[in-house]
């Protein structure tokens, strides 16, 4: 509608100051007369709105001018109350400041919206953390915040999985990204993007050097970027299992992350066929968990790596004694998919 364009349009002045006419278009997927045609509206409506021609022009507001109108709608006013990820605010310190931001927030409403706001706030909860995930390093997130929004260089002092000793870089950092309640930060290294878990920083220091992003490359491009590799690896191991229909629920639970589609379960029978995909071969030892619940079909090599596996683990239990120290097959304890 003619109305809530003209409203977009000028809470982006208000927000952003001079916007070129293209790029209110754009933003509005109407034509640059169209935006013309809405500017003359609003001047004639009475707000202060003047274009200007040339290179660096565009269209603006007076200098001082701003309108109280927040232009929500009762469903945008229940959506500001619902709070995905509370957990996040509290990692980087924002708690109180969303709790004031949303009482103001909730003065500013329309009266008729407010109470569907506030029922909205009590009825509706998000919890981003995964069941049972289990203890976790505590993270600080302070010096990478102060690099992310101060744009500096980082040096990192980063703990691999499946390595003892960190190891250090100099990354250029575009943000942080809170996934299913693990933190990461996204970051050049090199002028190639990368993904370092937050709780695997050791050590973190801000350089005096500005940070060197990639032109026209936001946050939101790298990390689509490094989500693509994580979750669509080419050198992947794909495996056929068969589950115990007794048991396809919490099979279907405990390797979500590995599984490429979701099993077809006909209700006949007692095994439902599966398949995943795993990093590296040795991962698909995660099965072992599963004892004689799942079997894996094909390819042949899983079938021997789970195998040896076993053995590996019964040789262990037959030929010690509790209390004794002979070292276990560690690679049975390596977790699959794991980022970084």
């Amino acid at each position: 509608m003619k109305s809530d364009r003209l409203l977009s349009i000028l809470l982006l002045l208000q927000t952003r100051g001079r916007v070129p006419a293209p790029e209110l278009a754009d933003r509005l997927e109407v034509s640059v007369r169209t935006v013309y045609r809405d500017v003359e509206a609003l001047s004639a409506a009475g707000v202060p709105v003047y274009a200007e021609r040339g290179r660096h022009g565009g269209i603006a507001l007076l200098p001082g001018f701003r309108t109280d109108v927040t232009g929500l709608t009762a469903d945008e006013s229940r959506a500001l109350f619902v709070l995905a990820a509370q957990g996040a605010h509290a990692a980087l310190g924002l708690d109180a400041a969303l709790g004031s931001a949303l009482r103001k927030v909730m003065a500013a409403l329309p009266a008729p919206h407010r109470p569907a706001a506030e029922v909205t706030s009590r009825r509706v909860l998000v919890d981003a953390t995964r069941w049972m995930s289990g203890p976790r390093r505590a993270v600080d997130l302070d010096v990478l915040q102060d690099a992310v929004f101060s744009d500096r260089r980082l040096r990192l002092r980063y703990r691999h999985s499946g390595e003892r000793e960190p190891r250090t870089y100099t990354v250029d950092p575009y943000g942080l990204v809170a996934k299913a309640g693990t933190w990461y930060l996204v970051a050049d290294r090199r002028g190639r993007p990368q993904l370092f878990r937050a709780d695997r920083v050791r050590s973190a220091r801000l350089l005096d050097e500005p940070v060197r992003r990639r032109p026209g490359v936001e946050l939101a491009d790298a990390w689509e970027v490094l989500r693509r590799q994580v979750e669509e690896r080419k050198d992947a191991v794909e495996v056929t299992v068969r589950v115990r229909r007794d048991r396809l629920d919490l099979f279907q639970r405990m390797a979500a992350a590995q599984l490429t589609a979701v099993p077809d379960d006909d209700g006949v029978g007692e095994w439902v066929t599966a398949r995943l995909a795993y990093p590296t071969l040795r991962a698909v030892r995660q099965l072992l968990a599963f004892t004689d619940q799942v079997e894996i079909l094909d390819p042949p090599e899983a079938r021997a790596e789970l195998l040896a596996a076993a053995r590996s683990v019964t040789a262990l239990y037959e030929g010690s004694r509790p209390g004794s120290r002979q070292p276990a097959d560690r690679a049975a304890q390596v977790p699959p998919g794991e980022v970084g």
